[in-house]
């Protein structure tokens, strides 16, 4: 290697009075590590012209493979020095919803793995009550759940707020009208959330408090699905704000109204954890790194 380098050095500066003086080594020296280098080579690498080296062919083929083992020396460090900043091999087992891992948790992984890119990440999902019991009983290291979580031996960090947004396919009658109140729910043809998970309560909270009765023609568990079946059988939903991306929206032809009632209606997103799961390192690390995150991005 280290003869290789000095050769691309004489190569690039065409000279051996300059290379000498790059890399601290006087002219004898460098001459003799050239002839070392053609010694164990079996063939002459410069032919001189006047004052200049000119590549004989063997030489050509040389800097072309000295330039190879130039970058694979430099990508090998990079990858050690990536390495050494991410720590050994760590794993992390996260439980969320169906719906979270989907909207919430990409992100979040995302730019976790761009500092500690050796990070193996596991996923389970379930219900907030079940990821709720998934961390009790360290099946999984951090849960990502819609809501706040008050119980013993769970640590609770809130991330963000979230409220529901009405959300209508392009066309629907409802688009175009001005003002529209929580009435103009009632018998409207909806798909929504599974019955059980926290956002599907939380509508259900709402359409009691004003004796609201939507016309639901289908439950499912992935926003994903609803947000497509929303366009297709020209339905209404209702679905939090930070599953809107815009590109969802547009893609999928879909516009968003707001009501006040909905905007009032808020629910926390929250990452919990066990007094176990305290005391692992790559557990903590991502409960910060989440946190700061939020902290950038609302």
């Amino acid at each position: 290697m280290e003869l290789l380098e000095v050769f691309a050095v004489v190569v690039e500066q065409v000279s051996l009075n300059k290379a000498s003086q790059i890399l601290n080594l006087s002219q004898p020296a460098l001459s003799r590590k050239i002839m070392k280098l053609e010694e164990e080579l079996g063939a002459q690498l410069f032919v001189r012209k006047g004052k200049r080296l000119e590549l004989t062919k063997a030489g050509e083929l040389c800097y072309d493979h000295a330039l190879e083992m130039r970058h694979l020396e430099r990508k090998f460090k990079q990858a050690i020095q990536l390495y050494k900043s991410a720590g050994s091999h760590a794993s992390i087992t996260i439980g969320a919803s169906l719906t979270t891992l989907q909207s919430t948790t990409p992100d979040l992984i995302n730019d976790y793995l761009q500092n500690y890119p050796l990070t193996e990440i596991k996923l389970l999902t379930g219900k907030t009550h079940e990821v709720v019991t998934m961390v009790k009983d360290n099946k999984v290291d951090i849960g990502i759940v819609a809501s706040l979580i008050n119980a013993t031996s769970l640590h609770c960090e809130p991330l963000f707020d979230d409220h529901l947004c009405l959300v209508l396919p392009a066309g629907h009658p409802l688009v175009q009208k001005s003002g529209i109140t929580m009435s103009d729910l009632n018998e409207l043809p909806m798909i929504l959330f599974s019955k059980g998970t926290w956002y599907r309560i939380l509508m259900d909270e709402l359409f009691n408090r004003f004796t609201i009765f939507p016309n639901v023609q289908m439950e499912i568990d992935s926003f994903e699905a609803i947000m497509r079946l929303v366009s297709t059988c020209k339905t209404a939903t209702l679905l939090p704000k930070s599953y809107l991306r815009e590109d969802l929206i547009r893609n999928n032809d879909l516009v968003l109204r707001q009501l006040t009632e909905l905007e009032q209606t808020k629910r926390t997103t929250s990452i919990i954890y066990s007094d176990q799961a305290a005391d692992h390192q790559e557990s903590m690390r991502f409960v910060q790194q989440a946190l700061n995150y939020f902290i950038k991005s609302h």
